[in-house]
């Protein structure tokens, strides 16, 4: 702090920014015909995730002007544990913000360079310093005004821009390029134009339902039995290609660090980030460790294609008890990922999940 003021740093709030909290609604969603709600498990430091939506009505929406985002905006995470996470609002979709959020918009500020000094150390540090409570820690709606932010030259904004820019372009030609690998491979999967059969009713003898201990009608639908059997035509399972790994996490609760993976760390674009924590203060879920190569893939909510690929700088990181660790032997890793993240497969995976509020 001290040595930021000294470098001649200013408050943001000089500089009258408009800070928005949005307002808290009573959440009901929609499947289709919504509008974005933006929640906080939308934002990760640097960038908008957006694979994980949800949907109000245009009608709820219409009513929470306060809430909308524009393109362009800073929005930043107020509560729960990636409170602090900021990021830019790049998308003409329109969406409106959950009350556990900021929306930020400043006119003497550039926004990409609000977000690149929140997201570093000095930046995060001052906003961390902001939350109170306990159960559910969060920052002030006003504490944002109190932070020092250093100034630097128009030139350097407009390259802190064009980098922001350079990222949006290459994320957008990665998910381009991301569609067409799923479709080249429901295309050899002959998937790609496959008409499920969708009878009203259907009929099963009650040793089947006895024999699969299951008594949900989705469970025998012609449409899963016809699924099954084109993905089971080479005769192969996961399990033959993509033997699981159990490499047991051993650390907790000693001494020195680890970076965790959660499925809250999962993005749309099958990468995945980690949390830097000590050993001491592991998560009871912490559990597998990870190589290089390796696919993650989650069996909670199945159905959001929430897989990844770990990186050969991720070796070694630690993966929650809520994914599944593979090892590609006898396929490539990127056709298995792509195989993972496939809706097809994804309904397969969801069909065997248990529980309600957590399945």
């Amino acid at each position: 702090m001290r040595a930021l003021r000294a470098a001649g740093a200013e408050r943001f709030g000089d500089s009258s920014p408009k800070i928005i909290h949005p307002h808290e609604i009573t959440r009901e969603y929609v499947d289709e015909g919504g509008v974005w709600f933006f929640r906080a498990q939308n934002l990760r430091p640097l960038a908008i995730a957006d694979g994980d939506k949800v949907f109000v009505s245009e009608e709820d929406a219409a009513t929470l002007e306060k809430n909308r985002i524009q393109n362009g905006d800073v929005v930043i995470t107020r509560t729960g544990a990636n409170a602090g996470d900021c990021a830019l609002f790049f998308s003409d979709e329109p969406a409106v913000a959950s009350s556990h959020t900021f929306i930020v918009r400043s006119e003497s500020w550039c926004h990409a360079y609000l977000v690149a000094f929140f997201n570093s150390t000095h930046g995060r540090s001052q906003i961390l310093k902001g939350r109170y409570g306990a159960a559910q820690p969060e920052v002030a709606p006003y504490y944002l005004r109190g932070i020092w932010i250093p100034r630097f030259s128009e030139a350097f904004n407009k390259s802190i821009e064009r980098l922001f820019e350079n990222s949006r372009q290459r994320k957008e030609h990665a998910t381009t390029h991301l569609f067409a690998a799923e479709q080249t491979l429901l295309h050899a999967l002959g998937l790609d134009a496959w008409q499920p059969p969708e009878p009203l009713t259907y009929v099963r003898r009650a040793s089947e339902v006895a024999e699969a201990a299951r008594f949900d009608s989705e469970f025998f639908a012609p449409r899963m039995l016809q699924l099954l059997a084109k993905l089971g035509a080479g005769g192969r399972t996961i399990r033959d290609v993509a033997p699981p790994r159990h490499d047991e996490f051993r650390s907790a609760g000693g001494p020195g660090e680890f970076d965790y993976i959660e499925i809250g760390s999962l993005r749309g674009d099958g990468t995945v980030g980690s949390e830097r924590l000590a050993c001491a203060d592991a998560p009871s879920r912490a559990t597998w460790h990870v190589r290089g190569g390796d696919i993650v893939t989650s069996t909670v909510r199945p159905n959001r294609r929430l897989s990844a690929l770990i990186t050969s700088e991720q070796d070694g990181f630690v993966a929650s008890s809520g994914f599944v660790v593979l090892q590609p032997k006898a396929v490539s890793t990127e056709v298995l990922l792509t195989y993972l993240r496939l809706p097809p497969v994804c309904e397969v995976m969801d069909l065997h999940t248990s529980a309600s509020l957590y399945p």
